[in-house]
């Protein structure tokens, strides 16, 4: 009989405003840029679709939140970027002895517009993560935050295994 290593499940989220119109902050989504569209708000580089992957990957370890780690109350994370956060992420993670097996993140808003850019940012989350990261996109039809062209969320869910260890 075949014993299989531990499973674990973790959700994640994350939402930002868009900066003014007239802002020059860049916007970064699934640790891609994207030229020509406004930016993002927050402490970091406000990629949501990068953030609910590092949140999601956090809670299946069982190692906390985004805010536990990179929050505001920590000066050194400021202005960094979707991609040093899941490093740093994984670092945690590998540390703790976890192996991601895979993530799943859908990124909700109007814009940027996902679809000619999904398979490459797809793409540049799972060269990051080193697992399989599916990326998905929704409009909310015109409806809430999201639909009104405020800002996008994100909503991930990761799975973890820790090979030859106890799941706890």
């Amino acid at each position: 009989m075949t014993t299989l290593p531990p499973l674990r499940t973790g959700i994640g989220f994350d939402t930002h405003a868009f900066a003014p119109a007239d802002s020059d902050r860049p916007m970064w989504l699934a640790c891609l840029h994207w030229p020509g569209e406004v930016g993002l708000e927050g402490h970091s580089d406000a990629d949501a679709a990068a953030h609910a992957c590092c949140d999601a990957l956090l809670a299946a370890a069982g190692l906390g939140d985004l805010g536990t780690h990179f929050g505001t109350s920590r000066p050194q994370w400021a202005g960094a970027s979707g991609e040093e956060l899941l490093r740093e992420t994984l670092r945690l993670l590998h540390a703790d002895g976890w192996e991601v097996v895979n993530v799943s993140v859908q990124v909700i808003g109007n814009r940027p517009r996902l679809g000619k850019r999904r398979a490459q940012a797809a793409a540049k989350l799972t060269e990051v993560i080193g697992a399989p990261v599916n990326l998905a996109a929704s409009t909310t039809d015109g409806l809430g935050f999201t639909g009104r062209g405020e800002g996008v969320t994100a909503i991930a869910s990761a799975l973890v295994t820790r090979p030859g260890g106890d799941g706890a």
